[in-house]
């Protein structure tokens, strides 16, 4: 072997390494989150249309497994654009001042049947709180599907003040559900 040969060896080695190592990109068309919920106890679901999610994940190591997803407060469409308006307010998300609500894992650990139990940190309106939940992953298409839910309670995130502290009008707890479809 020529030193030329020599020299490259290691460095396409670490070319490939690097490139098994990439984050999943989000196939956003078949991806979604939403938020459930209770008003005057009839249940609504609410999808928001923007949100970007970045997941690095080897199914031989799951608990490597890193994720992060940025929602757009302002997206949730609850099908009236006055609702979408009151909801961006500072009684509500207060999306001027928190344009964000994000998600940070700080561990995934492999559970049984396809599922993994993943661990981190929540930040809306401000204030963060630690939270886990199971996210089921599978193939689907030549792409990896994270399907789970995030059950909180908004009064804990400030959303809803006032006379919307009341949860006979609408309930404290809030489920937020996702799909998130990624590959190479």
């Amino acid at each position: 072997m020529n030193l030329l040969h020599r020299s490259l060896l290691p460095l396409l080695a670490g070319v490939t390494l690097l490139a098994t190592a990439a984050p999943l990109k989000t196939d956003v068309a078949h991806s979604s989150v939403s938020a459930a919920f209770k008003q005057m106890d009839v249940p609504v679901e609410s999808k928001f249309t923007r949100f970007a999610a970045q997941v690095d994940y080897d199914a031989a190591h799951p608990d490597k497994t890193s994720a992060r997803v940025d929602i757009d407060t302002a997206s949730l469409d609850l099908g009236s654009a006055e609702y979408n308006k009151e909801i961006a307010k500072p009684t509500w998300f207060d999306s001027a001042k928190f344009p964000k609500a994000t998600f940070v894992s700080t561990s995934v650990k492999p559970a049984a049947g396809g599922k993994l139990t993943v661990a981190g940190k929540l930040t809306i309106k401000g204030k963060t709180a630690d939270v886990a939940f199971p996210v089921t992953v599978k193939p689907e298409g030549g792409k990896q599907v994270f399907e789970g839910q995030l059950p909180i309670k908004r009064l804990a995130f400030d959303i809803g003040t006032g006379e919307w502290k009341d949860t006979s009008l609408v309930a404290d707890e809030v489920v937020i559900k996702f799909r998130i479809t990624a590959g190479q």
